[in-house]
């Protein structure tokens, strides 16, 4: 961390608004007008649209996260935590990955944090559920779905097979309904290199406590999408929710009971609860209060936007708010950078405003849904149409054109290749095989050196009783 006279604009959160934003500002700002610094757990940004692929092997997962070092040279970026900020004295106590906290003075601050699974104080949940807001929890997935058809292929025990055949998914907006999709079509093409495992073995499972799936693209699509589903196996169950998953028997509301080792959690997300800590006013469920501009009520130096803060949504009307997605943490972060270099220069502040231009959703391979807004008018899009819209704005849509260009080269290639349905779970260990195999001569190098020992005090011994007898005679 460097010491500087200018002004500190500390960017908390280093994700999609984070990292956008602190490239506005970088591109806009004259050389040495401010000091612009990072501060994320994470040394990488995480592109969630794409997560539900990468758990499927559509894209590798490398090129779902961007490095921030990498996107922003001219930045500082710290990796750790932002335990505390004292808004009198402009001061944010660092927690660094190793190390002793530390405080770090600012002068402007963007609240970019984004947001966390929104969970529930359900039996079992936390014990055997499964996230999907990170890049580890897809892979996690990918290498835990593919382990269980491991498991069914060699196991002649007909309730361990079962438990390992069955997949839970709770959630049934995008995250969700994509989630499933892509690994249920994962799981189909790997059956076909499993000669006990067939698709018919296994149970899928989609509950969702509303009355219908992807609320986003609309009730027709949305119905769509459901028969889409049903018809590939996948039992679904709407106004329903989760009631227990206690070492994986999971108990629907339904009155439906099934064991399952796989449970996925995606019902939603709410603000990251470290807000709580950082003396800032919050909505009524723990957003942080902004403005058109973005700027915090009550404040002339910090702006939060994205999925941690309740932006107007004055495009839909008064009262209404901006919707936690990636088309508008986008503009919302590079509005955002226009106004911190106007506040810094003493301008007045723009509004932010961005009608909605619609939603994409990929169902697996070829099938997806998709509502395109043009002015009043919306097209409605499904099938393999759909799908091509949907890999075409996230293709576009991912940041830099590094990921952009691996991203579209992983789809090329998949064209002509065929899914990798290779389990690596044993990267989530890696040290394991290791251990084992050196504990052993470990543990033999310990006896062997105590039998040493002990055979040393016998001798000693045999020898101080032949001196005493000796000394006797003597």
């Amino acid at each position: 961390m460097s010491t500087t006279e200018r002004p500190r604009i500390l960017v908390v959160g280093g994700g999609y608004v984070g990292l956008y934003a602190a490239r506005r500002i970088l591109k806009k700002m004259r050389y040495g007008e401010a000091t612009v610094t990072v501060v994320d757990p994470r040394s990488y940004m995480t592109y969630q649209p794409f997560l539900p692929e990468a758990a499927a092997g559509s894209i590798s997962p490398r090129h779902v996260v961007v490095p921030l070092r990498r996107v922003l040279p001219k930045a500082e970026v710290l990796t750790g935590r932002v335990t505390t900020i004292d808004q009198q004295s402009k001061v944010a106590t660092i927690a660094p990955l190793v190390g002793e906290a530390y405080d770090l003075p600012f002068d402007y601050l963007v609240i970019a944090m984004g947001a966390v699974s929104r969970t529930f104080p359900i039996p079992g949940l936390a014990e055997n559920g499964i996230g999907m807001k990170g890049v580890e929890e897809a892979i996690g997935l990918r290498n835990h779905v593919l382990e269980q058809l491991d498991k069914a292929d060699s196991t002649g025990d007909e309730d361990v097979r079962r438990r390992a055949l069955t997949f839970v998914f709770v959630g049934g907006g995008f995250a969700g309904a994509e989630t499933v999709g892509e690994v249920e079509d994962m799981a189909r093409d790997a059956a076909k290199y499993y000669p006990n495992v067939r698709r018919e073995d296994m149970r899928f499972i989609l509950v969702d406590v509303a009355p219908r799936i992807l609320p986003e693209v609309g009730p027709k699509l949305g119905e769509w999408g459901l028969e889409h589903l049903k018809s590939r196996g996948i039992e679904c169950y709407l106004n329903t929710s989760l009631n227990s998953c206690v070492g994986g028997h999971v108990e629907l509301s339904n009155g439906l009971e099934v064991d399952s080792s796989t449970i996925v959690w995606t019902a939603g997300v709410k603000p990251n609860p470290a807000l709580a800590r950082f003396g800032l006013p919050l909505g009524p469920k723990g957003h942080v209060d902004v403005d058109a501009t973005m700027q915090v009520r009550g404040t002339d130096h910090v702006w939060a936007a994205g999925d941690n803060a309740q932006v107007p949504d004055l495009a839909a009307g008064e009262g209404e708010f901006c919707p936690p997605n990636a088309q508008h943490a986008l503009r919302q972060a590079r509005a955002l950078g226009d106004n911190i270099i106007s506040g810094l220069r003493g301008f007045p502040q723009g509004e932010y405003k961005h009608a909605n231009k619609g939603a994409v959703a990929g169902l697996g391979l070829h099938k997806g849904v998709a509502m395109i807004v043009f002015g009043k008018a919306r097209i409605k899009l499904k099938g393999r149409l759909a799908w091509y819209m949907h890999r075409t704005y996230h293709g576009l849509a991912v940041p830099t054109w590094n990921r952009k260009i691996r991203v579209f080269a992983d789809w090329t290639l998949a064209m002509f290749l065929k899914r990798e349905v290779v389990s690596l779970g044993a990267m989530e260990h890696p040290r394991e095989e290791f251990y084992e195999a050196a504990s052993p001569v470990t543990a033999g190098a310990t006896e062997e050196a105590a039998a040493e020992r002990k055979t040393r005090v016998k001798e000693s011994r045999a020898a101080a009783n032949r001196d005493r007898e000796e000394a006797r005679a003597s």
